[in-house]
């Protein structure tokens, strides 16, 4: 697929996108269904807002799917990875969308079950498409790390990770959906997947979605990805990651992807042991993510701006290393990168500490 093509199919789903996602915010506003409300404990949002957003970028992808499909006389040949990711995705957001639904009503399901469901998920993926991790390349200067008995397993591990990665990182306007967009660019381009996949239409349907949820159209017509939006888009990264790394086709070590996903997954991980070491669930509510640190001095505007650079850096990094060290470099430099990460965000403190807003 030539960059023009790529360009064109792009505007194609934000177009798609945009429509959707401005019928579904009507429509949440109208019937009060799916709307998150204020909360000045955790949700610093002013107004009641639709959690429509994971709905709206499936369905923008699906139509536009179709389309790219019958423009490109590809009927019964879309290849079978796309098309499995494509249907467990509907019922992920649906499974998802009852969380966000119970949410509302102080409730939700438990983090046990939310953690069976994406494991189901994970598996799903891995039993209809025969994609899982096999490698993780020549980590340690030794050869070779192949899995075998582990690599389903470890796939599942890994692709749950990531899910809640991006999960846990969707507190301020724009952030998850904009360091998922940049991952998949990141993984997308390097490895030459958006070239011969449907992976551009996913990134036009979040573009359409982020022009809602950054309040290009005004703050009365915010929306968010809600639970089942981040997990959608978790559950894509994290796949796109495992096909690009794993398929000899491309040329990407399983490396390299860790630095596209970095400040997600760091920020997981510190949180995790964070949270354990105090006694309290992983998954419980908080202000301790790294963008809550950064709005002890920065508004979320411009904390969503800083957190995007440092990951465009990251990646840029993650390719230099590649192109230019063994994989075992790349991984020890990875240690080191995460080691600074963890110094700064959890001995970084703010006595001027005020009350910010996301919306």
């Amino acid at each position: 697929m030539e960059l023009t093509i790529i360009l064109d199919y792009i505007i194609i789903s934000i177009i798609a996108s945009i429509a959707i996602n401005s019928l579904l915010v009507n429509f949440a506003q109208k019937y009060n269904l799916l709307v998150d409300l204020p909360n000045r404990n955790r949700k610093f949002h002013k107004r009641a807002t639709p959690l429509t957003g994971g709905i709206s970028i499936l369905l923008a992808l699906l139509i536009s799917g179709k389309l790219y499909i019958d423009l490109n006389d590809l009927n019964g040949y879309v290849p079978d990875f796309t098309f499995q990711l494509l249907m467990i995705s509907i019922p992920l957001l649906g499974l998802f969308l009852i969380d966000d639904y119970l949410k509302g009503k102080n409730r939700g399901l438990r983090p046990s079950l939310r953690i069976i469901i994406q494991c189901l998920l994970a598996i799903y993926m891995i039993y209809t498409t025969d994609v899982y991790l096999e490698s993780l390349g020549d980590l340690f200067g030794l050869g070779e790390i192949k899995l075998g008995m582990f690599s389903i397993p470890f796939t599942v591990f890994c692709v749950v990770g990531i899910m809640n990665a991006f999960n846990m990182i969707d507190g301020i306007n724009g952030l998850c959906s904009g360091c998922a967009m940049l991952s998949l660019l990141f993984i997308g381009f390097y490895s030459g997947l958006i070239y011969d996949s449907m992976l551009v239409l996913v990134i036009g349907s979040m573009i359409g979605f982020l022009i809602f949820n950054l309040r290009f159209f005004g703050r009365k017509r915010v929306v968010f990805l809600g639970d089942s939006g981040s997990n959608l888009i978790g559950f894509w990264v994290a796949w796109s990651a495992v096909y690009a790394s794993q398929n000899s086709y491309y040329d990407m070590n399983p490396i390299t992807v860790i630095w596209f996903v970095a400040i997600p997954l760091l920020d997981c991980v510190g949180l995790i042991f964070s949270r354990i070491k105090k006694g309290i669930s992983f998954a419980s509510a908080g202000r301790d993510h790294i963008h809550h640190k950064l709005m002890y001095k920065f508004s979320p505007e411009f904390t969503f701006i800083i957190i995007l650079i440092i990951s465009m850096i990251t990646g840029f990094l993650g390719i230099f290393l590649q192109n230019n060290f063994a994989p075992w470099i790349s991984m020890l430099l990875f240690l080191i990168y995460s080691a600074g990460y963890f110094i700064f965000t959890y001995t970084y403190k703010n006595k001027n500490f005020q009350k910010i807003s996301n919306v």
